[in-house]
């Protein structure tokens, strides 16, 4: 894994953008770091990249949600990114929406405009990621409750569909 994603992955943006100065930066550090018109120079040369998974199993749309970027998830999504695609990570399978649900470091303004774009362009409101977690159950752990409504507003159901009868 790059240098860039490995600092953006411990919350040192510094850092990151550090190791990112002077080079030129794959789909997925370009999405991590939400430099949109890099990423949308690379979708330009490769339309492939857009639902390509990283060697850490991540695709481009759920970084950019991940960290925030609403600019650069909303071209990922018009160059068609798979609003229900799940990472192939080992330990955390996760689509945009509930990247976007537990958005790193960001209010919920920010994930209230990522969730919705997600469901904009199809995410399923319902759907788990490894573990049976929801954006909704994402939204209730930050207090989201914008977030929880738009969440139901599109479908969601209200209680864990993994646990009925329990």
């Amino acid at each position: 894994m790059s240098d860039v994603l490995q600092a953006i992955y411990r919350g040192d943006r510094g850092e990151a953008e550090r190791h990112a100065a002077g080079r030129e930066l794959d789909i997925f550090e370009a999405s991590a770091l939400g430099r949109t018109e890099r990423v949308r120079e690379l979708l330009d040369a490769d339309p492939s990249l857009v639902n390509r998974y990283g060697e850490d199993g991540f695709h481009p749309v759920g970084l950019a949600s991940f960290f925030g970027h609403l600019e650069t998830a909303r071209l990922l999504y018009e160059r068609g990114a798979d609003a229900n695609q799940l990472a192939r990570n080992e330990h955390i399978q996760t689509a945009a929406i509930h990247a976007a649900a537990a958005a790193e470091g960001k209010d919920e303004g920010t994930r209230y405009e990522l969730v919705r774009l997600a469901l904009e362009h199809g995410a399923d409101p319902d759907l788990e990621q490894g573990g049976g977690f929801r954006a909704i159950d994402a939204a209730r752990q930050n207090g989201d409750a914008r977030v929880e409504q738009l969440l139901l507003d599109h479908g969601a159901t209200g209680s864990d569909p993994t646990r009925a009868g329990a």
